[in-house]
């Protein structure tokens, strides 16, 4: 069986006056993403890890922060873009592995909404999905409480 592996990271400022959504749960919060689509840090991490499995190149060159059409975007729709771009090749989603960074809020009571909208976004068993979050011990921009990161790596097999 034919096997790919993808790894992706990303990153975020926090910022006041956004909506802080992650894994697609607005998760009530004083900040949220600056990014020009609606800055799921979770779903960009994911969709480009998927992205790197297939050699298909990062995600600014499928959705431009230039571009009108991706401005205020739904992450999900990247995904979903990106998942028909996976089982164009023949792929599906054998597991998926993820880890977001945030020094607050704690988000141990979203990580549960967060896989299951991994799992239906993918077409997978919740089994087939792990998400934790952690803190970053008050070092670097993630620790100061001034940007959200979140990595991803995922295995994909050939139907």
């Amino acid at each position: 069986m034919d096997y790919r592996v993808g790894f992706s990271k990303d990153i975020h400022q926090l910022v006041e006056n956004r909506k802080l959504i992650i894994g697609g749960v607005v998760v009530p919060f004083d900040k949220g993403e600056l990014a020009h689509s609606d800055g799921d840090v979770l779903y960009h991490a994911l969709a480009e890890s998927i992205l790197g499995a297939l050699a298909l190149g990062d995600l600014g060159t499928h959705f431009p922060d230039t571009s009108i059409e991706t401005q205020n975007m739904d992450s999900s729709l990247i995904v979903k873009k990106v998942v028909r771009m996976m089982k164009s090749k023949g792929y599906k989603v054998n597991n998926v592995d993820i880890f977001v960074s945030l020094e607050k809020p704690k988000l141990k009571d979203y990580i549960d909404m967060m896989k299951q909208n991994i799992a239906s976004l993918l077409e997978i068993e919740l089994s087939q999905v792990s998400v934790k979050a952690g803190t970053n011990e008050k070092l670097g921009l993630v620790g100061e409480g001034k940007a959200i990161e979140a990595t991803s790596m995922i295995l994909l097999k050939k139907e």
